[in-house]
């Protein structure tokens, strides 16, 4: 007696999404040239912030001026390069007029017995080389905000330009392969478009997202064992926010990207189609280096969903954003990341099995 077979039932959507995850996952990190760049990218990483800081440690020695009443606090400090003054305003306008690095002036009111004078930003070394932590003084708070402002912005866009690219383009060119070698076709036959997409955008989310938190690990060890901590200070919660925001951004572009990929059938095509998108990621990188310390292109910035990843979480460091601004931000990336992968999900559709030319955007809207 012959028994007849139940055909296995179709997986669902969300497992077949998570099995091309995997497979996105999988083919990257068995890529030697994927592998090796990104080491390359970690370890260049790790080498700069330790450079920064032994380099700094290394110097031959701190200007500082010390008047007469704080000679005794500095008198077994080593790396110093002491101008002695009579009077706290003369060590003043030595800091101010850049002569010095920092001043040591007594204070009564100091636990201490002694304060440091520093323009903007305090060096790390002279804290450190002292037996006590003193206060410290900030002559010009306005341009310690500019400095450490400005080391904000390049963080933030470099990150942001960096793993947007550099995924962006692997989505893109993953796409264009499995055109050129017809694999895409058997992958339709057993999963709907959509599926496939969702599933490339979230592989290489889940990467993204993990190269980014190792480069932050890094930064925050390496600035720790190098006793540059005043890096860190005051950039948690904007670092928080900027992780929510490039999440969504992310996907956002990474959808495009894919979209974008698909309206071609060679690699030496995907210029063609992706240019637009690099556009979109190098602009922010450009515009927070060069307005960083503008509230009015911050502002626009922040609320822009490609630039809102850069932009807010600049704003937030900065303390120029109301507590709602970045949840209302926050509202219009995700409604836009919506957008984009339904828009991105018919390009993708109409365009996949579409061999030879490059596809016209209409007929892919309209395909």
């Amino acid at each position: 007696m012959s028994t007849v077979r139940t055909p296995a039932p179709a997986p669902s959507a969300a497992s077949s999404t998570w099995l091309v995850a995997e497979r996105e996952i999988g083919s990257k990190l068995r890529s030697k040239a994927f592998v090796i760049s990104t080491a390359i990218l970690l370890l260049g990483a790790l080498a700069l912030v330790l450079w920064g800081g032994f380099a700094a440690a290394s110097e031959s020695g701190t200007p500082v001026a010390v008047t007469t009443d704080a000679q005794r606090f500095v008198e077994d400090v080593p790396g110093l390069e002491v101008t002695e003054v009579d009077a706290r305003s003369d060590a003043e306008a030595l800091v101010t007029g850049g002569d010095v690095d920092a001043a040591i002036v007594g204070d009564p009111a100091s636990p201490t017995g002694f304060a440091v004078l520093v323009e903007s930003t305090p060096p790390s070394q002279l804290l450190l080389s002292l037996a006590q932590v003193p206060p410290v003084e900030i002559l010009d708070p306005e341009g310690a905000t500019a400095v450490l402002g400005y080391v904000a912005a390049v963080g933030f866009g470099v990150v942001f330009l960096m793993a947007a690219s550099l995924f962006g383009g692997t989505i893109a060119q993953s796409v264009v392969e499995e055109k050129q070698t017809r694999v895409v076709e058997l992958l339709i036959s057993a999963i709907p478009v959509r599926t496939l997409l969702a599933g490339k955008v979230i592989g290489n989310t889940v990467l993204a997202m993990g190269q980014i938190l190792i480069l932050a690990s890094i930064a925050v060890v390496g600035l720790t064992v190098t006793g540059q901590t005043e890096l860190l200070q005051g950039l948690g919660g904007p670092i928080a926010w900027f992780a929510v925001f490039f999440l969504f951004g992310f996907v956002l572009l990474a959808s495009l990207f894919a979209a974008a990929a698909s309206m071609v059938s060679r690699q030496e095509d995907i210029g063609s189609t992706t240019t637009p998108l690099t556009m979109l990621v190098m602009a922010p990188y450009f515009l927070v280096i060069f307005f960083f310390d503008n509230p009015l292109v911050l502002g626009i910035m922040s609320y822009v969903p490609f630039s809102a990843p850069v932009g807010m979480p600049m704003r937030l460091f900065l303390g120029e954003a109301q507590w709602w601004e970045p949840l209302l931000s926050l509202v219009i990336l995700v409604v836009t990341c919506v957008a984009a992968i339904g828009i991105g999900a018919k390009i993708y559709r109409n365009s996949l099995l579409r061999m030879g030319g490059r596809v016209k955007l209409r007929e892919a809207l309209t395909g």
